[in-house]
């Protein structure tokens, strides 16, 4: 095992010191001792490198702000270990970083595979609302309803040592990278380029699995010129350990025969690197998220242009708010109402909620005083949400709206923390 940098990950190798490089990337909640069937064989043939997301598996606590900043990591890794080209497979969140990786680094890949994989991972809501449930409960509820979203019932129900191995890999997970994660995932969409991907590509679902099964795959391999797809029956999402002979013979299969060797350009001497825009690579090491908290948008490239204030407007709005919130308000808006809400998305979310020298955190604390103030007990509720997904824990909001009950009196914080308690117990309650 490796000392591990900030801007690394922690590794292990398995096999031959000379054999091509195979990366084996892991899911959201797990460790690298998920592909423990799949190594042996594997390491057979390849220098088999498996990798802990950060503080997974007691891998330190630097949270990773985006998938795209967690790929730039491992490319660190495989840069400061000698490795320029490799295969790779991933599952779930690994799979995430296998299409950040062929995306934007395609020089780097021989070979991809993608395992209970998508190009978009559910909705930003869902994975806000995750981390907002682990800030309020810990990481327990996450872990102990991961068999039925991992396994199928059979699997789970005769092999109690696994699925118990299951719920204690999430217990152990550092929780502030675990939410840092859910938010990587929050912004992750890559579906608008896939056509991009010029590696050849095998995509395998569990025919059972409920979170990205193959519909998901299917759509990968729509989109992916050079992808064929793979459905293992009778598994669910963590395909590699329900069905571990199976996953083993289609990666050996692929691997083998879609090795992908560089084609020099005789004229030149250079391997020629597809024409894909690439994201810049920052020079130093991201800040590390603080434990428990969630990471303030990931920091985008630099605009070319001029800035669209509305575009600016409702993604904020979105990412604070929430999607379902935005659209049944912009769906109720109407030839009389609709100039508001422009109004509202370019000056109030494009302008002074996207302006740096305050965070969303500040801001939620600064909005909610205001309503309170003003009282505007009827905006509460939103806000309450927006606070929880920008980072508050319920305790900080109780602090909020108790500074309130003393500025702006009694009755007007009597009446927000009614609307905010029950708010909290719809956010923070685990579903069961």
């Amino acid at each position: 095992m490796s000392e591990t940098p900030p801007n690394t990950l922690q590794y292990r190798f398995d096999g031959p010191e000379d054999a091509p490089v195979l990366i084996l990337g892991p899911s959201l909640g797990t460790t690298w001792h998920m592909w423990d069937r799949q190594v042996p064989e594997l390491a057979a043939q390849w220098r088999v490198l498996r990798f802990d997301l950060p503080g997974h598996g007691g891998a330190p606590a630097h949270a990773g702000g985006s998938v795209g900043d967690l790929a730039r990591r491992l490319l660190a890794t495989l840069d400061s270990l000698g490795v320029q080209r490799f295969g790779y497979a991933g599952c779930a969140f690994g799979g995430a970083l296998g299409l950040e990786l062929a995306l934007r680094h395609p020089e780097r890949l021989a070979s991809l595979v993608l395992i209970a994989a998508s190009p978009r991972f559910g909705t930003a809501d869902e994975f806000r609302q995750r981390g907002v449930i682990v800030r309020s409960n810990g990481l327990d509820p996450i872990a102990r309803t991961s068999p039925e979203r991992w396994f199928t019932g059979g699997f789970a129900a005769a092999q109690p040592a696994i699925t118990e191995w299951a719920v204690q890999m999430v217990r152990t997970t550092d929780p502030g990278c675990y939410i840092a994660a859910c938010e990587a995932l929050a912004t992750f969409d890559v579906r608008g380029e896939l056509g991009r991907i010029g590696v050849p590509t095998l995509v395998l679902a569990g025919s059972e699995d409920q979170v990205t099964g193959p519909a998901e795959a299917r759509t990968l391999v729509a989109g992916i010129p050079d992808a064929r797809l793979a459905v293992v029956p009778g598994a669910s999402h963590l395909v590699p350990v329900e069905q571990p002979g199976a996953v083993t013979d289609l990666l050996v299969r692929h691997f083998s025969s879609a090795w992908q060797q560089p084609v020099f350009d005789t004229a030149t001497g250079h391997i020629p690197i597809p024409p894909v825009p690439m994201t810049p690579v920052l020079a130093a090491a991201p800040t590390a998220t603080p434990l428990a908290a969630i990471a303030p948008a990931a920091a985008q490239p630099e605009q070319v242009g001029p800035r669209d204030p509305y575009e600016a407007g409702i993604k904020v709005r979105r990412e604070v708010l929430g999607d379902a919130h935005v659209d049944q308000v912009l769906s109720a808006a109407d030839e009389f109402s609709g100039d508001f809400q422009d109004f509202v998305t370019r000056y109030a979310w494009g302008d002074v909620w996207d302006r740096p020298d305050l965070d969303r955190r500040a801001r939620s604390c600064v909005t909610l005083g205001a309503l309170v103030a003003g009282g505007h007990t009827e905006e509460i509720a939103p806000h309450v949400r927006a606070a929880l997904r920008n980072g508050l824990t319920p305790a900080e909001i109780k602090e909020v709206l108790l500074q309130t009950a003393v500025y702006c009196g009694i009755p007007a914080a009597h009446a927000a923390f009614r609307v905010a308690q029950q708010v909290i117990r719809e956010e923070t309650t685990p579903e069961e």
